[in-house]
């Protein structure tokens, strides 16, 4: 249950801090008091959309801060998928907006986002206001009614899960067909680019090689020529190096015998002719191997002039570029050739994920059923007392296809007077008695969904004498169960509380401001009797408020 709400520099309130308790809790004052701003505040907590217009201080910040006692309502995974502290009785909720108008919503100090926020106090609190009877004609609106009551949140998650699975695997069928109508539209056009490609029988890097040959074989006589000077300067017939290193090495070898200094350098070079003699006989054996040979470099030209139009025509920079649109071109074919497996395989599973899902929205749809006989019954016994004695009720099923809601379509069909057949609620009902239908049916919600909190804002708006006590009654069987805060002008109404306050405005000498104080047993009598007499209290009224107070209680 909600157990304090902070709210400050927000539309006519300064700071304002109401602490809220079990039971029933009233909430009265006159018409512009400021009733409507105090559940303003209330609805940013439940993570609606925020206006900078209602920041009465442009300089500061706009507060809102609830505070809950969730325990005992199996919160603890939201907290923990959230990595938010878990406090199993005391759990903070703020709502802060800047005068630029940027929102940012905590959760026990943690900022978290407001679709999580949602989450949490639709979990803890539900506002009905006379807004919310436009609901009632809404189909989406009457399954979740029917959901509630039959208590299907745990089937609901296992058909979303089922029928998004089936969803899935339709769209991925849809898809695949599209994608194979295409390529069998392509197919000769794929075809012809894969012969073009497998005919050259392509190898990885083969570009490179090739035009290494092509450059080898482009300079064969320059490379001979080069390569002939090297192997006759090193052993040519006249002046050669070699037959010079060897005039070298034995004059060294002389000097050795005389001179220290210059020991070993004779068998150094001796080393370095040995070396440059293979060097010599290395380059003649590869002139050896040079041969002119024109037909083999117009094979080598024509081959890279087949690869590289490719590589233009596919706008790939190499043979390995090449290679890969072959294989994607092989892999195209491949799935023509093999798609009607693949077609059947998805349809086989869009069949099974079908299966799955029809299999829980059937039993959606039984419980639904069953839960509308009991809605019925329920709301007629309330109903009834509230002045609709002639009220008719009952559910219209139309199965459909598979939807995200299942397979029922439902029309809330009502009649109010005698001989009069039911009829679509948005066609038959009038303001008053759709406020009193959907009073009887928030009831009946909040005692199966357990809420902690429930405000019900004016909806006895139009209602008087038997009629309002009854609503009365109705408003403090609820609260044995769960927390109630009802804002009211019926005193009828009021006399049924086990808490009062008050809200009313005051002036200082530059604004007018909300406030709002918890009245005591004799202020709680006082404010029914104004309520009853207006603005001039007499002992009449006050006497006729200690009545009201003492049969709403010994009820």
């Amino acid at each position: 249950m909600i157990k304090q709400l902070h709210i400050s520099n927000y539309a006519l309130i300064d700071k304002l801090d109401i602490r809220f308790d079990e039971g029933l809790t009233i909430i009265t004052g006159e018409t512009g008091a400021g009733k409507s701003i105090i559940l303003g505040a209330l609805s940013l907590i439940l993570g609606e959309r925020s206006d900078s217009k209602a920041i009465r201080d442009n300089t500061a910040k706009t507060i809102v801060e609830a505070t809950f006692d969730i325990g005992g309502y199996h919160l603890e995974r939201l907290f923990k998928d959230n990595d938010i502290d878990w406090d199993e009785h005391d759990c903070l909720v703020r709502r802060e907006i800047s005068p630029n108008g940027r929102s940012r919503a905590f959760i026990n100090d943690t900022p978290v986002q407001l679709n999580v926020l949602r989450e949490l106090s639709t979990s803890l609190l539900d506002i009905h206001s006379q807004h919310s009877n436009m609901l009632l004609a809404h189909p989406a609106f009457q399954l979740s009614i029917l959901d509630n009551i039959a208590g299907n949140a745990q089937l609901l998650d296992d058909y979303n899960r089922c029928y998004h699975d089936y969803r899935d695997a339709l769209n991925r069928l849809e898809q695949t067909r599209l994608e194979m109508e295409k390529l069998r539209a392509d197919e000769d056009y794929i075809r012809f680019q894969l012969d073009q490609l497998q005919a050259l029988q392509l190898k990885p890097d083969e570009d490179k090689e090739l035009e290494a040959l092509q450059h080898k074989l482009g300079n064969i006589t320059e490379l001979k020529e080069g390569l002939w000077n090297v192997g006759n300067t090193l052993d040519g017939e006249e002046n050669s190096i070699l037959e010079r290193l060897s005039t070298v090495a034995s004059l060294l070898e002389d000097a050795e015998r005389n001179l220290n200094e210059v020991e070993g350098m004779s068998s150094r070079v001796r080393t370095a002719l040995i070396e440059l003699k293979d060097i010599a006989h290395s380059v003649g054996a590869i002139v050896d191997t040079l041969n002119d040979d024109p037909a083999e470099l117009a094979r080598v030209d024509d081959r890279l002039n087949s690869i590289y139009t490719l590589q233009r025509k596919h706008n790939v920079q190499d043979v390995n570029g090449l290679i890969e649109i072959q294989q994607g071109f092989e892999q195209q074919l491949g799935e023509i050739e093999h798609n009607d497996d693949i077609i059947e395989e998805l349809t086989a599973l869009v069949e099974s994920t079908r299966r799955q899902a029809l299999e829980i929205a059937d039993k959606l749809s039984a419980r639904r059923k069953d839960a509308s006989k009991r809605l019925g019954r329920d709301l007629l016994d309330m109903a009834m007392p509230l002045g609709l004695k002639n009220i008719a009720f009952n559910v219209d099923f139309n199965s459909t296809d598979l939807t995200a809601s299942g397979i029922d379509n439902v029309e809330f069909m009502m009649a109010f007077n005698k001989n009069q057949q039911p009829m679509p609620v948005k066609d038959t009902a009038s303001g008053g008695e759709i406020s009193r239908v959907m009073l009887c049916i928030k009831t009946i919600i909040a005692r199966h969904m357990r809420l902690p909190s429930i405000i019900f804002d004016e909806v006895d708006t139009g209602v008087s004498g038997d009629i309002a006590t009854r609503i009365g009654e109705m408003m403090a069987d609820i609260s044995r169960s769960i927390q109630v805060i009802a804002i009211t002008h019926l005193p009828q109404v009021a006399a049924n509380g086990d808490h009062h306050l008050r809200v009313f405005k005051t002036d200082n000498e530059v604004e007018t401001l909300t406030s709002v104080e918890s009245l005591d047993n004799q202020e709680h009598i006082l404010e029914i009797a104004r309520m009853l007499s207006g603005k001039d209290i007499n002992q009449a009224a006050i006497e006729n408020a200690k009545s009201l107070i003492n049969h709403s209680h010994n009820d």
